[in-house]
């Protein structure tokens, strides 16, 4: 059995492929989620049977987490997958993530705030683990969009 971790906060989308917990495929794709993630699961539920699928459900683009939110959740269900969630700042060294206009999202102390980029501040691309950490799953998989109502 297999698991799947997809990075969709990011452009490009990064969706890896994992057996006993080791990457064995690495799939990069540009384009809006909605567009990606149907041809990208398409072709790897043809071809492997998942156990788990793990999704970014903060921070990052709302419309992004909530397309793989639901697209993920109803794959998960209608196949008998277990569905787990993590943060984004797992997949790049805990760097500032893109928020709104010129602002970022930081993670002081596990607790997602929002402030302006400093000049100094350094930010990571997003990465695929070689191997996955199963430790910071995360049985809610709800989004968690982290900017206050307007």
């Amino acid at each position: 059995m297999f698991e799947v971790l997809v990075i969709s906060i990011s452009k490009p989308i990064k969706v890896g492929i994992y057996k006993d917990g080791d990457l064995i495929e690495a799939i990069e794709k540009e384009g809006m989620t909605s567009d990606i993630l149907p041809s990208i699961f398409k072709e790897i539920l043809e071809k492997y049977e998942l156990k788990t699928i793990v999704y970014v459900n903060t921070p990052g683009s709302y419309m992004a987490i909530k397309v793989a939110y639901l697209f993920l959740k109803t794959v998960s269900l209608s196949k008998n997958i277990e569905f787990f969630a993590l943060s984004g700042f797992e997949f790049n060294d805990n760097s500032p993530i893109k928020a709104l206009g010129k602002k970022y999202f930081f993670n002081k102390n596990g607790k997602v705030i929002i402030d302006f980029l400093e000049e100094k501040s350094i930010i990571s691309d997003f990465k695929l683990p070689k191997s996955l950490d199963k430790t910071n799953f995360s049985s809610d998989t709800l989004p968690i969009y982290n900017l206050p109502a307007v």
